[in-house]
């Protein structure tokens, strides 16, 4: 059985290792690969400041390169008895190498060491919720337009208030998403910043070369002070759910519009058949189920900063046992949202919109306002209009043509799409993926 990295003369009770062990060692496959990537870095550096050879750094490097596309095929296995991730890439590495496997460890703890993976783990996660959230923006904005003079009705207390439409509402959701973007931003810049070399939070007495660290991992910059890397773990992770909870919050309000939409009693739109299920008794069901679990998907996500918060929040500075607990909660919710996201994505692309809704005259008092507007243009005082359209709509007597003509900058005949558009461009190009996509590549020699 493989000896602990901390492990001396006394071996650890047998019950006191499985309840703190706990589900690290499920939860550290999410960050296999980039523990290695993180140490062809580190022993890169050390190589620099001569604490390993130009043969032991070749030698080392390549047989990280095989571990790290073991994990890549999702083929990497922590054995038992072995406890994490960094030790059991160290144990592959010794088994291969010999002793020089052993030094890979030298100038770094594993405080800064799961620091540095999670880091990687999520930036990476980060660019893919991006770009799935950017293939979603895309199909509501070309909805937007396809349906941009469709009407329904708008609603507010769930009351029929005023003329909509289904450009408005697709476009609606798009702009969300750029807020939602401009909160992921800033949660990747802020985890986008090198914690290597800050070692169980107070630093090394090795010359360690941080910049350059940062340099071959493509951080944007590094976590200066040692504490204060140290002090990031768990905020780091608090403000990317924050970020993921926006998205989710957009997502979860888009499948509850979208379920009610589809139900008979309104009729907006249809669901693609191969999305909705059936009932054991009633043949004639089609259950917007994909969009029921996304919408509870999606609101438990929302509950995400909570849930790091209140592991997190009542912490001084140092590292803790509890932080290990985050990640229970934490990686897998980037599968969930992206799978949220595929699903919203398709169904948006196939919904069917109803393209006759306002021909039902139970929708007629939508265009009060219309007429009040009308006959405000006309002279008459606003308020006096707005009264004179309640009797006529007391007495039966209330009509009006059913259409509108919207100018201002998003409104219904205006929608500004092409500005929507021009805003989350500006977003994702500001995330600058490329920096540190290329930085692995070439660590990787790819």
């Amino acid at each position: 059985m493989a000896q602990k990295l901390w492990e001396k003369s006394v071996e650890v009770n047998k019950d006191i290792e499985r309840f703190t062990v706990g589900k690290d060692r499920e939860m550290d496959l999410y960050l296999a690969k980039h523990d290695v990537l993180g140490s062809m870095a580190h022993i890169t550096m050390l190589e620099s400041i001569g604490l390993l050879t130009k043969d032991e750094l070749a030698v080392l490097l390549e047989e990280l390169k095989n571990i790290y596309a073991t994990a890549e095929r999702g083929e990497f296995v922590i054995e038992d008895g072995v406890e994490d991730v960094h030790s059991q890439v160290e144990l592959m590495l010794t088994r291969k190498l010999g002793d020089v496997g052993k030094k890979i460890h030298s100038g770094r703890s594993r405080n800064d060491q799961v620091l540095l993976d999670l880091k990687l783990f999520t930036r990476t996660q980060i660019k893919e919720i991006a770009e799935a959230v950017e293939q979603l923006f895309d199909v509501l904005i070309r909805q937007s337009e396809r349906y941009k003079e469709v009407l329904m009705p708008g609603y507010t207390h769930l009351q029929i208030a005023m003329p909509s439409s289904f450009g408005l509402w697709f476009g609606a959701y798009a702009e969300s998403l750029v807020d939602d973007m401009l909160f992921l931003q800033a949660a990747f810049k802020m985890c986008n910043r090198n914690p290597l070399g800050s070692a169980a939070g107070y630093g090394s007495s090795f010359p360690l070369n941080r910049t350059m660290t940062t340099r071959l991992l493509g951080f944007d910059s590094l976590n200066y002070n040692v504490v204060y890397a140290q002090m990031g773990r768990g905020k780091m992770e608090r403000n990317v759910a924050f970020a993921l909870a926006s998205i989710a919050g957009t997502l979860s309000k888009l499948a509850y519009d979208a379920c009610l939409f589809n139900s008979q009693n309104f009729g907006f739109v249809k669901l693609p058949d191969e999305c909705t299920t059936g009932s054991s008794i009633m043949p004639h069901k089609k259950n917007p189920d994909v969009f029921e679990l996304t919408r509870a998907k999606c609101n438990k996500i929302q509950s995400l900063p909570q849930q790091i918060m209140m592991i997190a929040n009542n912490l001084p500075s140092g590292y803790f046992r509890d932080l290990q607990i985050i990640k229970e909660v934490f990686l897998p919710a980037f599968q969930e949202l992206k799978d949220c996201l595929q699903m919203t994505t398709y169904i948006m692309n196939e919904i069917k919109v109803n393209e006759h809704i306002l021909e039902d005259d139970k929708y007629l008092y939508i265009f009060s306002v219309e007429e009040v507007n009308r006959l405000a243009r006309e002279g008459m005082p606003f308020r006096d209009a707005y009264k004179k359209v309640g009797l006529d709509i007391e007495a039966g007597r209330f009509t009006h043509s059913k259409e509108v003509h919207h100018t201002h900058e998003g409104s219904i005949g205006n929608l500004c799409n092409e500005r929507i558009e021009a805003l989350m461009k500006e977003v994702v190009d500001g995330f600058c993926f490329e920096n540190m996509e290329a930085a692995e590549k070439a660590l990787l020699g790819r």
